[in-house]
């Protein structure tokens, strides 16, 4: 039985994305279930330590950022979506360049922007990618797009949100990436002590 069209479509995406990281050694990974539990973001892919998978390692889709590893086993790994509240991502404003951290929420359409000072020149519609910081992430990858930015005079920092541009809940495959540049034992001390 060969694959619908939705599916080849979907597969060019991801092969298409892989071609922007020729610099990195990439494979794709199904995901084979999603946590229910409304307030965790989580899913289990079909890759894991016999493929070289390592605790830390970024996870892409076609369209950009969807996650990390968070625990791996023999035949399969554990990875957490950017948009869990237990995890945070170094980003910057593609326009101008200003770094923040997106951090999750719990919900997978949203993330919040943090400790961005009421002055900051961020606008609704602001492409964010990924900085480089922390050597995780490979740097210029899209994450999400300002949604809102509210000013709170009486706060030190401004409220700001985002949506992701990766579609979170609806994602059947994802790019697991390893950066040349890194080693696997790196990447998981670079975990670790972002913690």
């Amino acid at each position: 039985m060969g694959l619908l069209q939705p599916d080849r479509d979907r597969l060019r995406e991801l092969l298409a994305a892989s071609e922007e990281l020729r610099e990195d050694r990439v494979l794709i990974a199904e995901i084979l279930s999603v946590d229910l539990d409304p307030y965790r973001q989580r899913f289990i892919i079909n890759r894991g330590s016999a493929d070289d998978v390592y605790v830390g390692q970024p996870l892409l889709d076609a369209d950009g950022v969807v996650g990390q590893v968070e625990a791996v086993s023999a035949m399969t790994a554990e990875a957490l979506l950017i948009t869990d509240v237990d995890h945070a991502l170094p980003v910057a404003i593609e326009r101008n360049g200003v770094r923040t951290i997106a951090e999750g929420t719990g919900d997978s359409t949203l993330l919040r922007l943090t400790n961005l000072p009421n002055s900051a020149d961020v606008r609704p519609g602001d492409r964010l990618v990924t900085s480089g910081l922390g050597g995780v992430f490979p740097s210029g990858r899209p994450v999400a797009v300002v949604e809102e930015f509210v000013r709170r005079p009486d706060q030190n920092f401004a409220y700001v949100t985002a949506r992701p541009v990766s579609e979170l809940d609806r994602d059947q495959e994802v790019l697991l990436v390893w950066n040349e540049t890194e080693s696997p034992t790196v990447a998981i001390v670079l975990q670790e002590t972002s913690r």
